[in-house]
């Protein structure tokens, strides 16, 4: 049997402390994205950080992996689950890709293993995912996968000089079961 977190792309796999410079260079995409806007950190910061999340045992059913692409064993990306609520059911999930790596199916496919993932195998009922209105690739990317337009939160983030709408978007378990059978 082919590992479970392994794909015809991407393999998800944990955080190794040598990881830190494929993070570095995530940061500063999503910067240039228009995302949030934060201090720039030292590749020292990100070395330490990156050794950390290598060390750092799963908090509940919150963690975060790397994408590798299967053919060259780079770093595409990160996808995690966030949020974890297993009493209600509910988590939220993110994904990150690098600008070299977008646009080639990474970010759908390492979402669809951690969703299945966190469905059939943790079984949670819902998950939720939180846009930045502008970022229309997003929005894009969760429709395709199933999540719906759930809510928007009105100027309810703060960065680059004004104030922007979030877009709170969500998937049910079941939902999920439909668009994505295991034979994907």
């Amino acid at each position: 049997m082919a590992s479970f977190w392994t794909g015809k792309r991407v393999r998800l796999r944990g955080i190794e402390p040598d990881d830190w410079s494929a993070f570095m260079r995530f940061a500063e995409d999503e910067e240039r994205l228009g995302d949030l806007l934060n201090p720039p950190r030292s590749a020292e910061g990100f070395r330490a950080w990156a050794k950390e999340q290598a060390a750092a045992k799963p908090d509940g059913d919150c963690f975060q992996l790397a994408i590798e692409d299967v053919d060259t064993g780079k770093i595409a990306g990160a996808v995690g689950s966030h949020h974890a609520d297993p009493r209600a059911g509910w988590f939220e999930y993110g994904v990150t890709i690098g600008a070299e790596h977008r646009r080639k199916g990474y970010a759908a496919e390492a979402a669809v293993m951690l969703l299945r993932f966190m469905f059939a195998e943790r079984r949670y009922h819902k998950c939720g995912a939180r846009i930045f209105a502008h970022n229309e690739t997003s929005l894009t990317l969760q429709r395709r996968l199933g999540f719906i337009e759930e809510g928007r939160l009105r100027d309810h983030v703060f960065f680059a000089g004004q104030h922007h709408d979030l877009v709170m978007m969500g998937i049910l378990a079941d939902e999920f079961a439909q668009l994505h059978s295991t034979s994907e």
